[in-house]
């Protein structure tokens, strides 16, 4: 049965609200900006400049209710295989909290933290030996949210372990991240949940080299003894992870080894502890009163009520300036599917294209076609509330310039001369930290997650698989023996090119 006609009623409010200008909502709602706004422990998100009246609330809470989100967060925290197309749980929330009484969850909470003790105890043998540099070789999820959180906590000064990220397969990116350490106070932790991945396993290799041997090799595999042989590394040294967690979601397991050793273990406890406390807000929060859900609402409103085909986050916080491209992997490899969970098309848009930056910088960017290019882009502004630096004026300026910018996009400011004024009524959430730390950005990024699953529900399409990810990589191994002459490629376009590559080269 088609899903149209619950999207089509939406469609109705925004065509119902398509004469009444952003600031008229507001002006006509009073208690607006306090009504459309949610908060849990330090975070605090706020939609009142979205461009909905609390009847199209109303109409998206009631199609919250007809999916049965609740019972569908339910269905995931216990392990159900919601990942149907390769019949997987996806157990994330397991790693990091004990919020559900089945017997799959409640195992795959004990395995998780065998391997934190696991973690605990690697992390306290390098800290006594000598090395004092670890680099991190993974890509997609195996580096993007690692490096998030350590560039997001790490303190000015480097502490015990400095930790530097190789995720590209150019060579230049390995040559500029071991450029000044010494092979002898370094090691190493490759990151690949196959321990398949093209890019993992050369960089090991330049690593392994560098190195001068295994001996000071780590991995995390949800396949270990093909890690171990891979790069002859000891079975002590490899910790598991499982195929129940995606790699877009699994900095909360082994894979946050990188976060430990650059933070502290304690601090890495903490950034679980707080995205667990969120778990249990997603959970067991009604839906108009759960901030993930209401995210995810107001995502669906924007792209398929008001047709929006992009969505930007902007992050009025430096050290949140990964942000975006953590994001991008998370929601568009989750999201980026046209076919619903039974095989057949999906009846309305999926996501929209995720982009974003760091504030003030991107004020001088790309700010000017956000204010009066021809087309609206939703934004989540993201900004903390207290600051770690003394540098008391620049963070007034900082959040100051961060208001404004919700303001004038959503006000606009009319003028006589067409090049001076500005339309407004560009939407936007804000969403606020009460201070940037472990268990606020945990409870963070959980936030964002579980608005992912559930815009995945309403769309009923299957966040958890991304088979559109291989195809490329299945071409690229394939045209490796052409670039090598070898072979001739198939594609006349391809042979047009690497004759040109060849040519040159």
């Amino acid at each position: 049965m088609s899903d149209a006609p619950d999207f089509d009623a939406l469609k109705a409010h925004a065509e119902r609200l398509a004469d009444t200008p952003l600031p008229a909502l507001v002006a006509a709602d009073p208690e607006r900006a306090a009504a459309l706004a949610l908060r849990h422990d330090a975070l605090y998100v706020n939609t009142a400049r979205q461009a909905y009246d609390r009847a199209a609330l109303a109409a998206l809470h009631a199609l919250a209710e007809k999916r049965d989100l609740p019972g569908a967060f339910r269905r995931l925290f216990d392990g159900e295989p919601v990942n149907l197309t390769e019949g997987r749980a996806a157990l994330h929330t397991a790693l990091r909290g004990d919020l559900s009484a089945a017997a799959f969850a409640r195992q795959a909470h004990a395995a998780a933290l065998d391997v934190r003790a696991r973690m605990r105890t690697l992390t306290g043998q390098l800290a006594a030996s000598d090395v004092t540099d670890i680099v991190s070789v993974g890509i997609g999820g195996s580096d993007l949210g690692p490096r998030l959180v350590v560039d997001a906590l790490r303190d000015p000064l480097p502490g015990r372990f400095r930790v530097h990220f190789l995720s590209n397969v150019d060579g230049a990116a390995a040559q500029r991240t071991l450029a000044g350490l010494d092979p002898a106070r370094t090691a190493a932790l490759l990151i690949s949940k196959t321990f398949g991945t093209q890019e993992t396993l050369l960089n090991g290799g330049i690593l392994r080299d560098f190195l001068g041997g295994s001996d000071r090799l780590y991995a995390v595999s949800a396949n270990p003894q093909r890690a171990a042989a891979a790069f002859d590394i000891a079975a002590e040294r490899v910790l598991p992870m499982w195929d129940w967690v995606g790699g877009r979601y699994s900095l909360w397991s082994a894979v946050g080894f990188p976060i430990a050793l650059a933070l502290g273990f304690d601090r890495f406890e903490a950034l679980l502890a707080g995205a667990a406390d969120f778990d249990a807000h997603a959970l067991n929060a009604p839906i108009a009163g759960n901030i993930a859900i209401g995210h995810a609402l107001t995502a669906i409103w924007n792209r398929n009520a008001l047709g929006h085909g992009a969505y930007g986050v902007m992050t009025y916080d430096q050290r949140l300036a990964l942000l975006p491209a953590y994001l991008q992997q998370l929601v568009m490899e989750s999201l980026g599917k046209s076919v619903r969970r039974d095989g057949t098309p999906v009846p309305v848009e999926t996501v929209p294209v995720w982009w974003g930056g760091a504030g003030t910088d991107v004020q001088h960017s790309f700010f000017q076609a956000l204010h009066q290019g021809t087309g609206a882009v939703p934004l989540d502004f993201v900004g903390v509330i207290r600051a770690d630096h003394g540098h008391t004026e620049n963070h007034q300026a900082l959040l100051s310039n961060l208001l404004a910018q919700t303001e004038a996009l959503a006000n606009g400011q009319p003028s006589d001369d067409p090049h001076r004024s500005y339309a407004g009524g560009r939407p936007s959430t804000l969403i606020l930290l009460d201070a940037l730390t472990p268990q606020s950005l945990g409870a963070l990024i959980a936030m964002y997650e579980h608005s992912v699953y559930a815009q995945s529900v309403l769309w009923d399409i299957n966040a958890f698989d991304q088979f559109g990810v291989e195809l490329g990589k299945q071409l690229a191994s394939g045209l490796l023996p052409a670039l090598k002459g070898e072979v001739e490629a198939d594609d006349p376009v391809t042979r047009a090119l690497l004759a040109e590559v060849k040519a040159r080269g």
